[in-house]
């Protein structure tokens, strides 16, 4: 199992725009705010086609999970349910850190476990003079994607970038994303969409009230 993004054989299915792979991941759920949001993990197929849209899973590693996952189908259902665990505890965290409130600590458990979990099936590598994290191939366990992600949501919160997690402008998307524009002034979680709509609304209040 890779953690950086390689050559990919098949389009995209989710959009990737919070910065970093455990944002991303809370992103899974669109329409948070609404009252009927849309959930992006529907089946192991979802996590496994995340996986390898973050870089997380080689192509040939996700088809491998997704072919175990059509062979057992309880512990497909465990490993979804621990994939919706996982994000809603960062979703959780994060938002708390945010606004500024005390955090929630079954969410930190949660996580916890996890992270644990993760550490167990990490090891340094030595690559080219410097040193970096590798995951353990696990081509059988289909909770295998969950273990960089909560390694990412491990470091974040550890860093000092963790001051600049922000959450969409915009009250209908609220997706979460690391700012790190020069002046970290950012509002948006994609300028292409929410930022459009946004200024598109404000062109027709304009128009509207004929300023």
């Amino acid at each position: 199992m890779r953690s950086k993004k390689t050559a990919r054989r098949r389009p995209p299915s989710f959009e990737l725009s919070a910065g970093v792979l455990c944002l991303d991941f809370v992103n899974t759920l669109d329409d948070r705010p609404s009252g009927e949001p849309k959930e992006l993990l529907e089946q192991y197929e979802d996590l496994a086609r995340f996986g390898e849209d973050t870089g997380i899973l080689e192509p040939a590693e996700a088809d491998r999970l997704l072919a175990l996952s059509q062979a057992a189908p309880g512990q497909t259902q465990r490993a979804l349910r621990a994939a919706i665990r996982l994000r809603e505890a960062l979703y959780a965290v994060f938002w708390a850190v945010m606004n500024k409130k005390p955090v929630p600590s079954a969410a930190i458990i949660t996580l916890n476990q996890f992270v644990q979990l993760a550490a167990q099936h990490s090891h340094l590598v030595e690559t080219r003079g410097h040193f970096e994290w590798r995951f353990d191939p696990a081509p059988d366990d289909l909770e295998s994607p969950l273990w960089p992600i909560a390694r990412s949501a491990a470091e974040l919160l550890a860093s000092d970038r963790l001051a600049f997690v922000r959450a969409c402008s915009s009250k209908t998307c609220q997706w979460l994303f690391l700012d790190t524009s020069k002046n970290h002034r950012r509002r948006w979680c994609d300028m292409k969409v929410c930022g459009n709509r946004a200024k598109f609304q404000r062109f027709y209040n304009r128009q509207k009230n004929g300023v």
